[in-house]
């Protein structure tokens, strides 16, 4: 639907901030949720996510890596994750972990179905809608990746 003329300007000049600013605020959001997230994991008890993670990674690897270091590991690669998208340094390492972390989130849905569905395959429980949303970090993650090479080849701004 077009703008009505008189509002022509305005909505340039606010879809040219959203242009420019767009990419930059959802890097630092994307940067401010894995920072928290993964720091929460430090604390024993203090992430809604933190005993599926762990069952997760148990899963995965046949329970040879113990709950406790597998908490920490994942807290650290969070973290990690949040400090490189803040900082807007090293953009493609920090895109990598960010896409197999991801993917590690994914994995309940399959492996604790009675978990995440309260009738699998429409009616997620509150971790499976916790595990579905990553859906919009996974694109959002997209556009800030797409955007490394339009930044001139610079990783950050």
């Amino acid at each position: 639907m077009p703008v009505p003329e008189p509002l022509e300007p305005l909505d340039r000049r606010i879809t040219a901030w959203m242009n420019r600013n767009g990419v930059t605020l959802t890097r630092i959001s994307l940067g401010i949720i894995f920072l928290w997230f993964g720091a929460l994991k430090f604390f024993p008890g203090t992430s809604p996510a933190e005993t599926l993670a762990t069952d997760t990674i148990t899963r995965l690897t046949g329970g040879n890596i113990p709950e406790n270091l597998a908490r920490i590991g994942l807290a650290s690669w969070e973290v990690l994750i949040g400090l490189g998208l803040l900082s807007g340094k090293f953009l493609r390492i920090t895109l990598l972990l960010l896409w197999l972390q991801m993917a590690g989130t994914l994995l309940p849905l399959v492996l604790f179905p009675d978990e995440t569905f309260a009738r699998f395959p429409l009616v997620p429980t509150l971790e499976g809608q916790y595990i579905i949303k990553n859906l919009v970090i996974i694109s959002a993650a997209i556009v800030v990746g797409g955007a490394i090479r339009r930044q001139g080849g610079k990783e950050a701004r």
